[in-house]
């Protein structure tokens, strides 16, 4: 276990090597959410993520001897880049152990921090399991990416700068994957607030914590954009933190986290990764939680792959219904696709994709079917344009 002193002799050893990040009012999530939200931005670290912090505090009380034989890491993204880059600042060596599947961007950005990139294993259990015999062959000091004291303590440091600015919090929400984080930010909120709440997230399909918590069993888990916290095995010491100091974990279902990582550069401009945005997205599916509070969420990182920040932006859009896609039987003659065209345009919708059928087997051999993509600015308008279509005669199905 760890206390508070360990935080703030972590605060300490990493001051002036890391951003102290903004945490900031966030009035139109605040209004969105019906909660008083405060936005805590470690997102704007170095690496995007929070996992600088404890990294930096258990490079940092390495002996001269640990330093020189080097370190050993496994991870899939954010610990591996945290490591990385402190060890490369502090003339360490630097092992880490990537599984197979590791996004491109990840690995390159590791090796980019003067790491030694190795890529084994399918999953992070054999990655894990590789690292430590690696780093017992080498000499080498294994740094856990959260299942370590002084890792914890690191993490803790968040806590610590959100009191500063905002004493007065209800309420604090973070991410739980292995549980690094809200460990240590426990320890610290409870020793200096002990009446605030402490709330843990968890995507829906990887409740490996709240399992644990609950009733012991250990859950598979499905395809998740949170890969930050779609962890399987929560490590021992912070679930013996979690059980103690955190109040509650919320599972956040996969359609809140896409629509929190929307809301984050949509409305604070600014990145979330699936995992930095869990906060927020606990927020959003469990409003009535929350309701009236003061609430300090952490955006924990965000290294997001620009092509599934684009999809979760497109899907937010068709579940706002600002993207619609309809199916419209026709008539195989001229000028009804023009109809339709004109239909749209007439009510404000801008079209932005038409794909005309003719040779499907299931139509009769004089009908034709158009598959119509447009834009509108709102539901609202979306069922304005839908009804422009029916008045033109057409009988449109929302796909």
């Amino acid at each position: 276990m760890i206390d508070l002193a360990d935080i703030e002799a972590a605060r300490i050893r990493i001051a002036g090597h890391l951003l102290v990040t903004p945490f900031l009012e966030a009035r139109v999530l605040s209004r969105i959410t019906g909660a008083e939200i405060y936005v805590k931005f470690e997102n704007l670290q170095f690496t995007a993520s929070f996992k600088e912090r404890g990294a930096l505090n258990r490079l940092s009380v390495l002996s001269e001897a640990e330093r020189r034989h080097g370190v050993a890491a496994m991870s899939a993204g954010n610990h591996a880049q945290g490591v990385a880059f402190h060890a490369h600042r502090l003339g360490i060596p630097a092992l880490i152990v990537m599984p197979r599947a590791t996004a491109l961007t990840k690995i390159e950005n590791t090796r980019a921090h003067g790491a030694e990139v190795l890529l084994i294993g399918d999953t992070l259990a054999e990655a894990q399991e590789q690292a430590r015999a690696l780093a017992t062959r080498r000499g080498m000091t294994f740094v856990h990416p959260y299942d370590d004291a002084l890792v914890i303590a690191g993490q803790g440091t968040v806590a610590l700068e959100m009191l500063d600015v905002r004493p007065d919090l209800d309420a604090v929400v973070a991410p739980v994957g292995g549980g690094g984080l809200i460990a240590g930010m426990a320890v610290a909120l409870k020793a200096l607030k002990p009446g605030i709440e402490v709330i843990g997230v968890q995507a829906a399909s990887h409740p490996a914590m709240c399992a644990i918590l609950k009733d012991g069993t250990q859950t598979d888990g499905l395809a998740t954009i949170a890969d930050g916290i779609a962890v399987k095995q929560p490590g021992e010491i912070t679930a013996a933190i979690i059980r103690r100091h955190v109040d509650d974990i919320l599972l956040a279902p996969e359609w809140s986290i896409e629509k929190a990582v929307a809301l984050f550069l949509n409305v604070e401009k600014t990145v979330a990764e699936g995992a930095g945005a869990a906060a927020l997205a606990a927020v959003i599916a469990h409003p009535g939680r929350f309701h009236g509070k003061r609430v300090g969420l952490v955006l924990s990182g965000g290294n997001i792959d620009a092509r599934l920040l684009s999809s979760v932006l497109m899907r937010e859009l068709v579940r706002e219904k600002r993207i619609v896609t309809v199916r419209i039987p026709l008539a195989d003659r001229p000028g009804l696709l023009a109809r339709v065209a004109t239909a749209v345009a007439e009510a404000g919708g801008n079209i932005i994709e038409v794909q005309h059928q003719r040779t499907w087997l299931a139509l009769a051999a004089n009908e034709a079917t158009v598959d119509v993509v447009f834009e509108a600015r709102d539901a609202h308008h979306a069922e304005t344009v839908l009804a422009a279509l029916v008045s033109a005669g057409f009988s449109p199905s929302v796909l």
